[in-house]
């Protein structure tokens, strides 16, 4: 199993997106890219922590390919738009692809780099290396108890 790690907005829509996508074997969100280990959904909030919401997803990559991963990741938001997606705004909300080795970083360096001219230059997605990933379970758990 490989996995990947895509913040694009609010965590809920694109995580029942990629659970959906053939190929993927777990989606579960959570906080990446932050300056501490452990964060929570309010401290996110205040924009401080540097953590985005994201999705890590786990796939078997006979499959599919990281890079058709990486193609669904910007069909499914709008890549030009610095934090924010739809009328969630901050941070938190960036439009970024974490990586977990070389390989990751050079295939979606090479997709965002195809993707320039149809966008006119305007691609404001970060690639970054992994970093202080954590699900977020408090929130999962608030959530859960809204829904009972």
């Amino acid at each position: 199993m490989k996995k990947a790690i895509f913040g694009m907005g609010c965590f809920w829509g694109p995580e029942e997106k990629f659970s959906k996508l053939h190929g993927v074997i777990n989606a579960e969100v959570g906080y990446c890219g932050g300056n501490k280990e452990r964060t929570t959904y309010e401290e996110v909030c205040t924009g401080k922590t540097n953590h985005a919401e994201v999705v890590k997803i786990e796939f078997d990559e006979k499959i599919i390919s990281y890079e058709e991963i990486i193609k669904f990741f910007f069909k499914m938001h709008d890549p030009t738009t610095l934090n924010k997606q739809g009328p969630d705004i901050g941070t938190q909300y960036r439009s970024e692809i974490f990586y977990f080795d070389e390989n990751q970083k050079k295939i979606a360096e090479k997709i965002k780099l195809n993707l320039i001219n149809k966008y006119n230059d305007k691609i404001v997605t970060n690639i970054s290396e992994q970093k202080n990933y954590c699900k977020a379970e408090e929130y999962h758990q608030k959530y859960l108890k809204k829904k009972i």
